[in-house]
């Protein structure tokens, strides 16, 4: 099953078999993504465990010929997904959605041309995502997580996010906006 949720972002279900000894997961058959008028070549899977809750990771993008869709599922815990279009010719450049994943069986496509960010919900949370792309040091790049043009309402509550210097330092919004229309 497949569901629009923003613009070119779609959550795709996939469906939990169980038994008495437990329960099985296909969470990637490339015939049954072609069924779905899906024609992505996935060529590399990442997986991403984040120790403490209200950990974020992101915004990233890569640039140029490594642009990157993601298909992005949680193995375990529970993240708000984030991603922002960030094609300056898009009707919606600029603008954002959030989803909760919180199972396996729901995981989100998110087509290249956009920044991709999110923040656990609890400890120990263990993401996948599946790139079309490899990553390419040279090429990545990213908006920092409390952009004030942007502002993401990120479920932190009174807590202070666990952020890698890294992603602590990206780009402003504005800053981006010059970086990818110098491309």
């Amino acid at each position: 099953m497949i569901e629009k949720i923003f613009n070119d972002v779609v959550m795709i279900n996939s469906e939990l078999h169980q038994d008495s000894r437990g329960s099985f997961l296909e969470i990637y058959n490339k015939d049954h993504f072609s069924s779905l008028g899906i024609e992505i070549d996935f060529i590399q899977d990442n997986i991403s465990y984040s120790l403490l809750k209200n950990t974020i990771r992101g915004l990233h993008y890569q640039i140029n010929e490594f642009e990157q869709s993601k298909f992005v599922y949680v193995i375990s815990g529970s993240i708000f997904d984030v991603f922002i279009d960030a094609r300056p010719n898009s009707d919606s450049f600029g603008m954002f959605s959030s989803v909760i994943l919180d199972s396996p069986e729901k995981g989100i496509l998110i087509p290249k041309g956009y920044l991709h960010g999110f923040c656990t919900l609890t400890d120990n949370t263990v993401v996948g995502y599946k790139v079309d792309n490899l990553y390419n040091k040279d090429s990545e790049c990213g908006v920092i997580w409390d952009d004030p043009d942007l502002k993401i309402d990120w479920p932190l509550g009174n807590s202070k996010p666990v952020i890698s210097d890294k992603d602590n330092n990206l780009l402003t919004w504005n800053e981006f906006k010059k970086e990818i229309k110098n491309l």
